[in-house]
């Protein structure tokens, strides 16, 4: 009788221990994002986006001041926060890469093919460019609520195609977007898995991005995360602004209506 009291208190005290550090572990990441906040190298991108946005660039020597994202020629205040949308020049649902591109190239005269060629070099060249422009249009809509327009039959159904590649499963991990981001309160290591099958919070999820990875240097936009989360699953990585993540885009971006937009981010 003695054993199994002592054996009941062991594993109380276990118990004790285990939420203990548990809660110890969640200050200390909360200790380690607030750090992170001070200085965030994003600033530096935001401020090249503007010069660019504002440069007279391409064979037309121009700039993108006229560009419409969705709320009016050169109107950048509360257009991030409403994409991806429809576009009826273009009879497309499209994100903000996505038309930004569209205004290089029938604004500035860029060439479409070698735009797209290059955006996945985030790093370099044309690629750099549009993730600083892309940094800077979706900064003009920080601290606004996200309230994408869903109202055409194509942003519908870009929604429910996006619906269904995020519960897809496949891979040689049989894994799916919703394998990480389908349930409430998910972690890996020091990063948050927000839920993001509905609205996912204040700049946790799908709000947070463009942002700044500390890990490698880099500014990534949200066609960058959402390829990488492909590789991870070990999945073919899309082709960048392939219907398929503008369409998880829209699922995303619907369910996180009334989400404050917190970019540019810092993450780890």
């Amino acid at each position: 009788m003695k054993r199994h009291v002592l054996a009941m208190v062991a594993l109380a005290a276990l118990g004790q221990g285990s939420a203990w550090a548990q809660g110890s572990a969640a200050d200390g990441i909360a200790k380690y994002r607030e750090m992170l906040q001070d200085g965030n190298p994003a600033e530096l991108f935001e401020m090249k986006g503007e010069e660019l946005w504002k440069q007279k660039r391409g064979p037309k020597n121009v700039s993108l001041e006229q560009c419409d994202l969705g709320k009016g020629p050169g109107v950048l205040k509360g257009a991030f926060v409403e994409m991806p949308r429809y576009f009826k020049d273009t009879g497309k649902v499209m994100d903000l890469e996505t038309r930004l591109i569209h205004c290089m190239v029938t604004l500035q005269g860029f060439n479409e093919a070698e735009l797209y060629k290059a955006a996945p070099s985030i790093g370099r060249g044309e690629g750099a460019n549009l993730v600083a422009i892309t940094t800077y249009v979706a900064t003009q809509s920080k601290g606004m609520r996200f309230a994408l327009p869903y109202n055409t039959a194509e942003e519908k159904t870009m929604y429910e195609v996006g619906k269904r590649l995020f519960f897809q499963r496949g891979g040689p991990h049989d894994f799916s977007c919703a394998s990480c981001h389908g349930t409430d309160d998910g972690r890996i290591r020091l990063q948050d898995l927000p839920n993001l099958t509905k609205n996912p919070g204040d700049g946790i999820g799908f709000a947070a991005w463009p942002a700044y990875r500390v890990s490698n240097s880099q500014m990534w936009t949200m066609q960058k995360r959402l390829n990488d989360c492909y590789r991870q699953q070990r999945f073919p990585e899309p082709k960048f602004g392939s219907d398929a993540t503008i369409a998880l885009g829209v699922y995303m971006g619907v369910n996180a209506k009334g989400a404050e937009s917190a970019v540019p981010t810092i993450k780890r």
